[in-house]
């Protein structure tokens, strides 16, 4: 693991540093109070204290959801997001973090824009994980749950990613440099209309933007807001992987959903619209 990842990453039992820890071919992150914790062939490291609450995203979410993504269908989305990570890094090394990094797709463009960064992925899918291991020569990823206490020390981190993820405001916080910055991503009020009418999919809330502000403002000020926009033409097939990547997955009926997109147009025209937020520690 890249020294500067491992310099600032802490126990999820005590909060002490972790360090490499060779038994055999088994490799771990250990503590000085002995905790312990594997790093699977797979490349990633178990952060968890405890039992994740949930499994997160399977191994054919995960596929579906990296091929819909390596086709470029959200270049815009990464796009801006490494345009603003360099205008925020700073730090001659920075750290970038994305806890709900799935795949590790948009850490993996941040740290293209920026050349001296080390990055982190943070999920509980372990499928998401084996592929956010290897998104970038420098990221690494650690099995981790946004809701608990994230395994970093204090204002050890310069940009923090936050893409359509929970957003855990004290935790984001406390591992923030104050001078250091968290882009959030979160969708317009039209984002993916044309399938939210046709499928009768979930709307954004109209006050999403004001919520986010609720979730975060004891804790930040969002200094500056811009909206990203594409429009894209889909197959059925990634319609469905794109529903599958959002929040009616877990509300609609899979039978009449499949009905639905069966009756879609190939290629069916979709818009993508996105706020992206930049926010400053208090």
């Amino acid at each position: 693991m890249d020294h500067r990842i491992l310099a600032r990453l802490r126990c999820p039992v005590c909060a002490e540093p972790l360090a490499e820890a060779t038994a055999g071919t088994t490799r771990a992150l250990r503590c000085p109070r002995g905790h312990s914790f594997d790093t699977a062939r797979q490349g990633y490291v178990n952060l968890l204290a405890g039992r994740a609450p949930h499994s997160g995203d399977s191994a054919e979410m995960v596929a579906a959801r990296a091929d819909f993504l390596a086709a470029g269908h959200y270049d815009t989305v990464a796009a801006a997001l490494a345009a603003a990570g360099r205008v925020t890094a700073g730090d001659p090394y920075p750290l970038v973090v994305e806890p709900g990094a799935g795949t590790g797709h948009y850490l993996a463009a941040v740290l293209a824009a920026l050349p001296d960064a080390a990055g982190l992925a943070l999920d509980v899918s372990k499928p998401a994980l084996r592929r956010a291991a290897r998104a970038h020569q420098r990221a690494a990823a650690a099995l981790a749950d946004t809701w608990q206490r994230l395994p970093l020390a204090d204002r050890s981190v310069r940009v923090l990613l936050n893409v359509f993820a929970p957003r855990n405001g004290p935790e984001f916080h406390r591992v923030l440099d104050p001078a250091g910055a968290l882009l959030v991503v979160t969708p317009a009020t039209d984002h993916l209309g044309e399938l939210v009418e046709a499928l009768d999919l979930l709307r954004v809330d109209p006050a999403k933007a004001d919520r986010v502000t609720g979730s975060l403002g004891a804790h930040f000020v969002e200094e500056s807001a811009t909206e990203h926009r594409a429009r894209l033409a889909l197959t059925r097939a990634e319609v469905t992987t794109l529903v599958g990547m959002g929040p009616s997955a877990w509300h609609a009926d899979p039978d009449r959903l499949a009905a639905r997109i069966a009756a879609l147009p190939e290629p069916t025209p979709v818009t993508l619209a996105v706020r992206l937020g930049t926010h400053r520690p208090r």
